[in-house]
């Protein structure tokens, strides 16, 4: 029986994507690179997919035979070589959709994190209680099995806020998202309690836009921008009904770098996004 090949990962496809960019930029085509560096044209093709991994000495080669002179961002692509990265995430590969997979894999490999949103909390920050209010609530609803398969995903991706090294956790929430009350008012306290308790960790920074901020850029879209090792290495990721959206071109990371520090002009600091949500808590 022929073995069954597995997906590339968000990791191998980024790492491709870069080759790519760096060989357009040059304009060599795909037969061009392969008679280059001594292989074919479906080699550089399948490098390029992520479905064949190569080792850091062939990534050197490529980055230079594109003209390529940024020494961080290639010791950045090298880093990125060899085999899949096994981590936790890999026990729901078969379950969950490899959009979730990639969220949590980028979380793991990522330097820090940024996040905005409105109707919702982010993920990190979500209580198990949250969670399930608001997984139980998609359309079309989940089996009880699959709610339960993705709330103990999403609580186990928080491993990033604990771990020994965290890295850097900064949500810019709306009042509207702590006002939403998901669960009932017994979860949402318990909620905005949890907010409270993060927010005293060293690394994380939640800050509060109030409704008589006004206006800010971005309003209907939750926003998650995850830091590389290297700025060419940052990833987006849009929230969307039909799943999650990864964007990592050049022109969209400046552009939501630029949104993110719009909408956090338009925050209260730490201490008054404290005092706000202690006081929506106590209303409830």
């Amino acid at each position: 029986m022929p073995r069954k090949s597995v997906p590339p990962t968000i990791r191998q496809r980024r790492l491709g994507a870069e080759l790519r960019r760096l060989r357009e930029s040059v304009d060599l085509s795909a037969t061009q690179a392969g008679a280059l560096h001594g292989t074919s044209q479906p080699r550089v093709s399948s490098v390029e997919a992520g479905t064949y991994a190569v080792g850091a000495d062939r990534v050197r080669a490529m980055a230079r035979s594109y003209s390529c002179t940024d020494e961080a961002y290639i010791k950045a692509l090298t880093e990125m070589t060899g085999g899949r990265t096994r981590g936790w995430w890999d026990e729901y590969r078969t379950l969950l959709p490899p959009d979730a997979i990639d969220l949590a894999e980028l979380e793991h490999h990522t330097t820090s994190m940024r996040t905005s949103s409105v109707g919702h909390l982010p993920g990190l920050l979500q209580t198990r209680a949250h969670a399930h209010a608001v997984i139980n609530d998609v359309v079309p609803p989940y089996a009880p099995h699959e709610v339960e398969h993705r709330v103990s995903f999403r609580i186990k991706r928080q491993v990033a806020l604990y771990e020994e090294n965290p890295k850097p956790v900064t949500a810019m929430l709306h009042e509207a998202a702590l006002r939403m009350g998901f669960g009932g008012p017994d979860v949402a306290r318990a909620q905005l309690k949890h907010l409270l308790e993060v927010s005293e960790l060293d690394h994380v920074t939640i800050l509060v836009m109030p409704f008589g901020a006004g206006t800010f850029p971005s309003a209907g879209t939750g926003i998650y921008y995850m830091t590389g090792s290297v700025p060419a290495l940052d990833t987006v990721q849009l929230d969307a009904d039909h799943g999650a959206v990864f964007l990592d071109a050049q022109p969209q990371l400046a552009r939501y770098r630029a949104i993110l520090d719009r909408i956090a002009s338009c925050t209260l600091d730490p201490t008054d996004s404290r005092d706000l949500i202690s006081r929506i808590a106590a209303e409830l």
